[in-house]
């Protein structure tokens, strides 16, 4: 193998970048090369310093680059600049909805990390089409895990976020009133009769926060088989992915960001 198929690592590396006639900071926190292909993560910050100080490593399996990106985050308007966003915010009410103007039509999933934990904020985060962290509800490989997640098109929550999503749904099933609910409910049900007794396992596991991967230790499958059991599950909710199906499954009505 030559010189340029082994690793390189470029730690720390700051400087200025420019896009588009203007100038932002984005901070390479590390850049490897590697033979395999790697995720590439943009860590954007609407305010403050990201909150873990070495991660990714340097020999993380699957990340292989991680940018520090600050508002206003033009830098993330051209496609194929990073494969996941991070952006780690105190209020994602406002600062989800400035990202994602800032991406323009950049197609590339978002996880937001935050403290906020109430249902609205969660919940408008998630039909937004973002994966959602709770701050001390999570640690760094569950991070890392939200990431691969979210470059095959699932949303991951953290376990609080999983409560306020469910809390928000159950809200919005009894917004119509009483007489609403009964039909309401049987409409979710004839849903899910769509599936299989292993498919709503798996759906009943998604909509709790976990990825593939560990919905595959659950049910002692492997983790391509609980993606291929994914991918009917979609085809047969109508879903355009994990965010539109759990959104189905829990009843509520979906308002997915394409």
């Amino acid at each position: 193998m030559s010189m340029l198929g082994r690793v390189r690592r470029y730690v720390r590396t700051y400087g200025p970048h420019r896009s588009a006639g203007r100038t932002g900071t984005v901070r390479a926190l590390r850049l490897v090369d590697h033979p395999s292909p790697r995720v590439s993560v943009a860590l954007a910050c609407a305010e403050g310093e990201w909150p873990h100080e070495g991660w990714p490593q340097h020999d993380d399996p699957h990340i292989g680059r991680a940018l520090r990106v600050d508002p206003p985050y033009c830098e993330l308007r051209a496609e194929g600049v990073v494969d996941v966003v991070v952006l780690r915010c105190e209020e994602p009410a406002t600062e989800f909805p400035v990202l994602l103007r800032a991406m323009g039509t950049a197609r590339v999933p978002v996880i937001v990390i935050s403290p906020r934990r109430d249902t609205e904020t969660v919940v408008e985060v998630f039909r937004g089409g973002a994966g959602y962290l709770v701050e001390g509800d999570y640690c760094t490989s569950t991070l890392a895990s939200a990431v691969m997640a979210a470059t095959v098109g699932h949303t991951y929550l953290s376990p609080m976020a999983c409560a306020a999503l469910r809390e928000g749904v159950q809200r919005a099933s009894g917004a119509g009133g009483k007489e609403d609910v009964p039909v309401a409910g049987a409409a979710r049900e004839r849903l899910r009769s769509l599936l299989s007794p292993r498919e709503r396992q798996i759906m009943e596991l998604l909509s709790t926060g976990l990825g593939a991967q560990e919905i595959g230790l659950r049910l002692t499958l492997s983790e391509k088989t609980v993606r291929n059991n994914l991918s009917n599950i979609y085809a047969k909710l109508n879903a355009r992915g994990s965010t539109d199906a759990v959104l189905r499954w829990l009843g509520a009505t979906p308002a997915v960001r394409m």
